[in-house]
């Protein structure tokens, strides 16, 4: 009987065995069909992830292509119809795929990627506006650019600024204007919108605002993936005249305690009086910004022999001599828009040019830091850090110039455009020679010695001990080299969304 009883015994552990072994199969079946699941599962979200990506990289491509060409200096350069550009105008750039159509402005189709949120922001259908088309530039050395179909560039509105048409009202006056253009105007602090700085709604706006844009890009890929990213852009003008957008002086040197020391020879020139053809402006030969604490003075005193500095209001010509015109040496601090009689005002005036700028050096330098390719047709923005010693330059330059320490000229050198000296505020030149500067200079001293930033504008100086070699040697004020040089030198993006698509 014992037996019986250990024989039942060995087959009932016999049958608990073949049950654990089926529970530990389908245990391992669950795990195995899990895993699969998540790997599908991550694949999915990677492949999703990857055309979203592509698709939003595609759109930003696309912006940037509009904000790039809206520069003249762009070879592939896009106008504006009118300064300020009508609300009834539109520009598209396209960039089909192939043989395809994109026509964004044909709304009643699908197949065209027509631009439905126009309508969205303006309560018009686009194709009610005067639509001008350019063809993409992006394909580079025969391979295939970015899959965005269309960047729209127009201005904006109030109405346009807020999603869906909802619009933000820049001035508070209580209506969200549907028909007059915004604009940025850097001079006027005061009129800055909490929602909204820097912009303003005039129908008359002041020189000193530029108009501003909307870049909308959509993207398609052709795995389905879409996109539409929206840029509000800003042209960044240097321009420190309050009223007129011009410099206010051939050589304007800002701050306390100035001075100016000239070569006292009859070769050596500062003209005000507009160079540019057909101009009728005359600025001071010298303009400063401290009226106060005898800068006029400091400038007076080197600014020898007195007939060499032409100014306004003399008519252009040769000014009265012996005697020096009346403005020739002027106080123009009530001309400079305020951000220019600061040094954090002129820090962030210098970050912005260098944050666009062309090339950015370290110094000490030489011209040999200098990037190829300057020429009257493609003028350059070139910052310096530190010092620029441009002994034995004997070249021209084109554009804007930004120096942060000192500037060592020579006068055999030339530079067509827009010098500015600003941190260190220094220029030394001790020698003689056949060059200039054509356009304008200003020069301040917003940091001291170990680069700190002043409370106040510092003694900017400017020292040219060595004789001139001929009647042009020195600074002649040309308003059309200096607007030239200004730019735009970009456009400045001031906000940037994703546009959520519902189909």
């Amino acid at each position: 009987m014992k037996r019986q009883r250990q024989s039942g015994t060995g087959r009932w552990e016999n049958g608990a065995a073949l049950l654990i072994a089926i529970f530990a199969l389908l245990l391992i079946s669950v795990v195995a069909i899990a895993l699969i699941v998540s790997s599908g599962t991550d694949s999915a979200l990677a492949r999703n992830y990857r055309t979203s990506t592509n698709a939003y990289y595609a759109a930003l491509a696309g912006v940037e292509e509009a904000r790039g060409r809206l520069l003249p200096t762009n070879p592939n350069f896009i106008p504006l119809p009118g300064s300020p550009m009508p609300l009834t105008q539109v520009i598209y750039i396209l960039n089909p795929l192939g043989s395809e159509t994109v026509a964004p402005q044909n709304t009643g189709s699908p197949t065209t990627y027509p631009d439905t949120e126009y309508k969205q922001e303006f309560g018009v259908d686009v194709s009610t506006r005067v639509i001008t088309t350019y063809t993409s530039v992006s394909p580079d050395a025969g391979l295939p650019g970015p899959a965005y179909k269309w960047v729209r560039i127009n201005p904006v509105t109030e109405q346009s600024m807020g999603a869906g048409g909802a619009g933000v009202d820049v001035n508070s006056d209580g209506t969200v204007d549907a028909f007059t253009p915004l604009y940025y105007d850097p001079a006027n602090m005061n009129a800055f919108h909490v929602l909204s700085p820097g912009l303003i709604e005039n129908a008359t706006p002041p020189p000193t605002a530029g108009q501003v844009l909307e870049l909308t890009a959509y993207a398609v890929l052709p795995s389905g993936g879409q996109k539409m990213l929206q840029y509000i852009v800003r042209p960044l003008v240097i321009f420190p005249g309050l009223n007129t957008q011009q410099f206010p002086a051939a050589l304007t040197l800002a701050g306390n305690n100035v001075t100016f020391a000239g070569p006292g020879t009859a070769s050596f020139f500062l003209k005000g009086q507009d160079q540019c053809s057909g101009s009728p402006l005359a600025m001071p030969a010298i303009g400063y910004t401290n009226n106060s604490d005898g800068s006029f003075h400091n400038v007076k005193t080197g600014a020898t022999p007195p007939g060499n500095y032409e100014g306004a209001p003399v008519a252009p010509g040769p000014p009265p001599v012996p005697a020096i015109a009346p403005n020739t040496l002027n106080y123009v601090g009530n001309q400079l828009n305020p951000n220019w009689l600061t040094p954090s005002g002129l820090d962030s005036v210098v970050q912005d040019i260098t944050n666009s700028a062309d090339s950015v050096i370290q110094g000490p330098a030489t011209p040999g830091s200098f990037p190829p390719g300057m020429s009257p047709t493609h003028p350059m923005t070139i910052v310096v850090n530190g010092d620029l010693d441009l002994d034995s330059w004997h070249n021209t330059g084109y554009g804007l110039l930004v120096v942060t320490g000192t500037l060592k000229y020579d006068p055999d050198a030339n530079w067509v455009g827009v010098i500015l000296i600003i941190g260190q505020g220094s220029f030394v030149s001790t020698k003689g020679g056949l060059g200039g500067i054509d356009g304008a200079m200003f020069v301040a001293k917003t940091r001291d010695s170990s680069g700190n930033l002043l409370a106040t504008l510092g003694a900017s100086s400017f020292s040219q001990t060595g004789s001139g070699g001929s009647l042009g040697s020195g600074i002649d004020f040309n308003s059309c080299l200096a607007q030239s040089a200004q730019g735009p030198i970009t456009y400045k993006v001031i906000s940037f969304k994703e546009i959520p698509l519902t189909n």
